[in-house]
């Protein structure tokens, strides 16, 4: 845990990496094997499952799901690592409340609407939401 990180309790946290500065808000889960950049907040209600690093100076709205288990044979992995999938999420990016993200990368300096499913790796700056989230506009 790097220095001046905030958290709200109660919270779930697991052998995860929270670099300087970061907040969590109360009622989060982050799974072990996760990275947060430094200066990132996460706010209440999130799950970070494992498998995904997130960048620095990141906003994770209210109620944020990421997803790790894409059901590839047509149900639940059941604890078989072999079939999750990584999420990598770049510096500066944004996702509001309750949007879900599918294993992804994400580049920096990205804006996820509220609500928006993300299913697809994003490469250009932009506005992207929807389900499932498309470019709205580009920054």
């Amino acid at each position: 845990m790097g220095e001046n990180v905030k958290i709200i309790e109660p919270c779930n946290l697991y052998e995860c990496y929270l670099g300087d500065n970061v907040f969590v808000g109360p009622f989060v889960e982050i799974q072990k094997g996760v990275r947060v950049g430094a200066n990132t907040r996460v706010q209440s209600h999130s799950f970070i499952c494992e498998l995904v690093s997130i960048g620095e100076s990141c906003f994770i709205g209210h109620g944020v799901m990421f997803i790790n288990d894409v059901f590839q044979k047509g149900c639940p992995a059941n604890g078989n690592l072999s079939l999750w999938r990584e999420t990598k999420i770049g510096n500066g990016v944004s996702i509001g409340s309750n949007a879900t993200i599918l294993p992804v990368e994400i580049c920096d300096d990205v804006v996820i609407g509220a609500g928006s499913v993300v299913t697809r790796t994003i490469t250009k700056k932009g506005i992207y939401a929807g389900n499932p989230a498309r470019l709205i506009r580009e920054l």
